[in-house]
This record gives C-alpha cells, sequence and structure tokens, in this order.
C-alpha cells in the first residue's frame, strides 16, 4: 500500500465445477488473454504463480468485498475468477495499517485485516484456502485453490513490541516489511527520509536488529521494499536467512526511493534473496513518475482534505471513498506500456539474476495505475508472453512466475528450524 496508495511514492458438486470454470473462462476472455500463444499458455499453466504483494484486504475489510464476486463491473484486481484465469496460484495479501488512521490501534486493526483475510478463506473452501508454508502453497496447488498468505506491511503493527511479532506469526504472517512510508521507532523509511521534521535512527536500530533476528527465528520472511537505503544495508547486515523486497523495481529505470539500486539488487543475489517487481506505473516508467508528480501534489491535497473533513464530523475513514479520488487523478496521466515493467523484470534478471526476481504487483493498492493490459490478476499470462518474446525459456519463466520465492520461502524455513534447534541445545 502506497499513501496515498498511487502517489507516495467446499462444493464437490459438478454442477459448481462448472460454473467455476466456466467463469473463469469468461474473465479471460473478456481480459483479452486471447493474445496468448500456445506455447506461452502452456509454460504459464504449468508454473506455480505467486504474487506477494495484493491490497484487497483493505477491500475486505471497507467494502465488504467477497472474493467470489463475479460482477462484470467490479474495477479490483483480484477475484477467484481473475485469479483463476491468470493461473495465480499463491497470494501474499497485505495487512496494511495506515498510521494516520490508526493511531493508538495498530495492532487491532492489524488483527481486522488478518481476520479479514481468515473470513474470505473460510467463505471459499472450495476455491480458497489458508497457507502458511511451502507446502501449503503446494498443497493448494495441486488441489487448483488460491493459497492465501498473509504480510505485515509496516512494523508499526507491532507497536514495538516482540510478542506481538511472535503472535502475528502464529496467526499466519509470513513475512512483514520492516517499515512502510512512515519511520516506525525502529526502522527509518524511504518515504520520510528527507523530512527533517522526522526523527531517524540512521538505519535500524537495536531493537530492529533484534526485530530481523526474531524473524528468521520464527520463520517470517524480512521485507525490505519501502524501506530507507541504511535500513536495507543494516538488514542485510543482520538478518541470518534470505530477504524479499515484495513489491519493489529498479532504481536504474524508474527514480523512485522506493526502488532498488544496482548495488542493492547485488546485495539481495549475494544474500539469496528475491526482489518482486511492483507493477505501479510510477514506479516502473520514468515519463509517468514525473508527469504524476504534480498531478499527485493535488490528489494528496484532496485526499487529505477528506481525511480531515471525516475526523470533524466524527465519521470513519472509508478506503471506497480514497480509492475513488485516487483514480479520478490517476486517469489523467496515460498509462505506460506493458514493456515498461518487463523492462524492470529483465534489468532485475540481468543485475541480480534470473533466480532473484519475482512479481509484487500491489494490486488493488495502487489505485488502478498498472501498465497498459495489466488490469487485473486475469492478465498474468500477458507477462510470461512478453518474457518469451525476450528470449527467456521455460525454466526461467517458472522462477519468475513463482519459483524463486518458494525457494527463498524454503530457504526462510531452513534457517527457522537451525535457529530453534540452536536455541534448545543452547538451554540444555
Amino acid at each position: 500500500m502506497e499513501t496515498p496508495k498511487l502517489f507516495l511514492a467446499p462444493k464437490v458438486l459438478i454442477f459448481s465445477a462448472f460454473v467455476i470454470l466456466a467463469s473463469a473462462s469468461a474473465w479471460a476472455q473478456s481480459n483479452g488473454a486471447s493474445g496468448i500463444s500456445a506455447q506461452a499458455r502452456a509454460i504459464h499453466d504449468s508454473a506455480i504463480v505467486i504474487d506477494t504483494h495484493a491490497d484487497t484486504p483493505q477491500r475486505f475489510l471497507d467494502e465488504n468485498f467477497d472474493i467470489g464476486s463475479t460482477d462484470p463491473k467490479d474495477i479490483g484486481h483480484i477475484s477467484l475468477d481473475k485469479a483463476r484465469a491468470g493461473n495465480l496460484g499463491a497470494e501474499f495479501f497485505s495487512i496494511w495499517v495506515d498510521p494516520e488512521t490508526n493511531q493508538g490501534h495498530f495492532a487491532k486493526h492489524t488483527l481486522d485485516l488478518i481476520d479479514s483475510v481468515y473470513e474470505q478463506a473460510a467463505r471459499h473452501r472450495d476455491r480458497m484456502m489458508m497457507a502458511f508454508s511451502v507446502a501449503d502453497i503446494e498443497h493448494a496447488h495441486k488441489q487448483k485453490k488460491l493459497a492465501a498468505l498473509m504480510g505485515i506491511e509496516g512494523g508499526h503493527s507491532i507497536e514495538n513490541d516482540i510478542h506481538l511479532l511472535r503472535d502475528f506469526y502464529r496467526l499466519g504472517v509470513r513475512y512483514m516489511t520492516l517499515s512502510w512510508s512512515n519511520t516506525n521507532e525502529w526502522a527509518d523509511s524511504s518515504g520520510d527520509i528527507d523530512d527533517p521534521k522526522i526523527q531517524h535512527h540512521n538505519g535500524l536500530t537495536d531493537f530492529g536488529k533484534q526485530v530481523v533476528l526474531e524473524m528468521n527465528r520464527l520463520g517470517m520472511m524480512v521485507d525490505i521494499s519501502h524501506v530507507a537505503d541504511k535500513t536495507f544495508w543494516d538488514t542485510i547486515a543482520t538478518t541470518e536467512a534470505p530477504v524479499i523486497a515484495s513489491h519493489s523495481s529498479a532504481r536504474a529505470l524508474t527514480n523512485a526511493p522506493r526502488n532498488m539500486t544496482d548495488d542493492m539488487l547485488r546485495a539481495v543475489a549475494k544474500n539469496g534473496g528475491v526482489v518482486d517487481v511492483n507493477f505501479y506505473s510510477g514506479f516502473v516508467d520514468e515519463d509517468y513518475r514525473k508527469a504524476s508528480e504534480p498531478i499527485g501534489k493535488q490528489a494528496a491535497k484532496e485526499v487529505k482534505d477528506y481525511l480531515e473533513k471525516q475526523k470533524a464530523d466524527g465519521k470513519a475513514v472509508t478506503y471506497i471513498e480514497v480509492d475513488r479520488i485516487e483514480r479520478e487523478w490517476a486517469a489523467k496521466v496515460p498509462r505506460p506500456s506493458l514493456k515498461s515493467l518487463i523492462d524492470h523484470i529483465d534489468h532485475i534478471a540481468k543485475v541480480a539474476g534470473v533466480d532473484h526476481v519475482g512479481l509484487g504487483s500491489d494490486f488493488d493498492g495502487v489505485a488502478g495505475a498498472t501498465p497498459q493490459g495489466i488490469d487485473s490478476a486475469a492478465d498474468l499470462p500477458k507477462i510470461t508472453q512478453a518474457l518469451l518474446n525476450c528470449g527467456y525459456s521455460a525454466q526461467d519463466i517458472h522462477k519468475i512466475l513463482g519459483g524463486n520465492v518458494l525457494r527463498v520461502f524454503r530457504e526462510v524455513e531452513r534457517v527457522s528450524r537451525e535457529m530453534q534447534l540452536q536455541r534448545v541445545s543452547s538451554n540444555k
């Protein structure tokens, strides 16, 4: 989730199965999937496709959105039909708590969002299941269900309490972004690093380093998207497991502080981690980023005015309204071509290596501002087609689509087991 997300940066009846397949097919047709070659389709459909970041829980909670929706007018990126049409096998749902509107109850709102994901999975047991491990993702894939995982977006959710971090892991959270666009008490953010009014820490504090090591011990992936550059380097020096960038792109191509420099990309490769490319146009296209800056300031002002009015009137903030405002402003800037997104995947594959790049869409968190042709999860096969056109092999495309994330997740699990065994041995 960006802030506003756009501008800062079980039924087994045969009939039921028929309806599901027919619905997925309709989505594929309506989203232009007919432009996918038989070869690309075969490669895509034989992969475990994993997206490491979608903000759909905001819709679950604030809109009462049902992921099983078949509404053809739904403008969202994620639904079960769209996921099936795009062969999306696993989604890490973002548990993002707005630090401005949730002051004093970060953890409570975190719990509400976690609950919203569980409720969707319970409502659609025939097509979706909660997943907490590599084995769960693979099991869901065999059952042709969407594996639902969760990642906390912003370390402020733990309220500076290591016990809460452990509790969130027990509830199923499998990564945490150390900071969001706000610097918290233990990790500097790229979102406000140049703001002199914010107290910074020169990266990670000692407690922040403890958080990283505890995440390693638990088996929770450490996410360095959003963090300030010094926080990134402190994390790399501290972690005992590979890290992820759940939704970040390449700064060499698009000069946004949320993106990663080539030195960072090489460091993630050396660490064994993975950089999952963000689809937001402002992070993958330099012309779009520049054009959206003045508009972004106007949009941010309108959102701020809305938030202040709601607060003054004693009303709750609804992200339905925030999303509406952002979409209206986003529509003023032409969306870049799909090539912009592919260029970032290709750049990271060349700099860090093809074993260290994946997909971190930021679906449902960028007010629809994705490159042309990527209107929902149903369009993911277009990425496979584009990579195939660029000369990528089926094996390498499988890595990019999800294999690299599985490898990192598996290694994080291994490191966790080792660290826990070491603790047991040291306590004897």
